[in-house]
């Protein structure tokens, strides 16, 4: 049975480390120019391009969420595709569905939006279960079943998801199978006075630069082979036995917690959460340029790693106490080395 391939961009010759690196703290500071205010998310971003892992974000609307991820998708090669999830949406519609061909007289697997370097699954959660379920596969195996048949996913594949965590009506939540397999969950809050200020006389420049002036040339964008070599200089940073120890011992007491806090944790977190605290504290250490992890990046990272793969308690629910003070609580008591 044959597919339609999705057009690749034209591959570019591989960076040295270093460059590779100028190239990322490059793309960062121009996302952080035309995405303001959320110096978190642009630096989590690039933390989840370096870990080959998928990324969530939530906030409220209008807090430039789908603007930073799109802005990021314009500045790496690879194909782009947005997938606006809704109560109606259909598996076929994100994997893909069979066609009948009537000059072949044959059905051809026609892919779906899926199949592309860089998704956005914008409002992920108005999704019905059945859609989470093709979508989970995507995310965990990168590969796509239909019928008898599976269908790889390109090498360079990212899911990258947002969710509003005030409107409730119409929405499916996320089952913890599949919130186990996003990297990074980010929470977005509201910008500062200053950050506020700034983006008003962005939104206005950039009108007018549509109504006055010609589109610039296009700037460089990173390549494939340029995040290949990045992700290979980070499994190369030294991490020394006590800061690996250290971060294994944040996991195991998620899951075995202090007396103190034993009321509160209902699961703990699973090994994807030791793998990818693991990666990001290597990646916000490459991104700091230095060649080994600390205990604090680990910690930078806890927050974002665990919040959506530690399930509170009811009586934590019933107290008003979220992961993110459960996590911190953690750290404070699970000794630094």
């Amino acid at each position: 049975m044959e597919y339609a391939a999705v057009p690749q961009a034209p591959v570019s010759p591989p960076m040295e480390p270093a460059i590779a690196l100028d190239a990322f703290n490059t793309v960062g500071q121009r996302l952080a120019e035309q995405v303001i205010g959320q110096e978190h998310l642009v630096q989590r971003m690039l933390v989840a391009i370096l870990c080959g892992g998928h990324l969530l974000v939530e906030g409220a609307p209008g807090l430039a969420k789908t603007r930073a991820i799109k802005a990021l998708a314009d500045m790496i090669e690879g194909s782009f595709h947005r997938i606006q999830f809704t109560p109606d949406l259909l598996p076929s519609d994100v994997t893909g569905t069979e066609i009948y061909r009537q000059e072949t007289g044959s059905f051809v697997f026609q892919q779906g939006p899926i199949f592309h370097n860089l998704v956005l699954a914008d409002e992920i959660n108005r999704a019905p279960a059945k859609v989470q379920s093709a979508l989970l596969e995507a995310m965990a195996e990168s590969q796509v079943s239909f019928g008898r048949q599976t269908f790889a996913l390109p090498d360079f594949f990212m899911v990258m998801a947002t969710q509003n965590p005030i409107e409730q009506e119409g929405t499916y939540a996320l089952p913890e199978a599949q919130l186990d397999r996003f990297l990074m969950q980010i929470n977005v809050g509201y910008p500062s006075r200053e950050s506020e200020a700034k983006i008003l006389q962005l939104v206005r420049s950039e009108m007018l630069a549509e109504s006055e002036a010609p589109a610039l040339a296009q700037q460089a964008k990173i390549s494939q082979d340029d995040i290949k070599t990045a992700r290979q200089q980070i499994l190369r940073l030294h991490l020394a036995e006590p800061v690996e120890r250290y971060l294994v011992e944040l996991i195991l007491a998620s899951r075995n917690p202090p007396d103190s806090l034993r009321p509160l944790i209902e699961l703990g977190a699973s090994p994807r959460g030791t793998i990818g605290l693991d990666l990001c504290a290597r990646a916000t250490a490459w991104l700091d340029r230095r060649d080994f992890v600390t205990p604090e990046d680990v910690q930078a990272v806890a927050h974002d790693v665990l919040r959506h793969r530690l399930i509170c308690s009811f009586e934590a629910d019933a107290q008003g106490i979220q992961s993110d003070e459960v996590i911190s609580e953690l750290l404070r008591l699970v000794p630094v080395p």
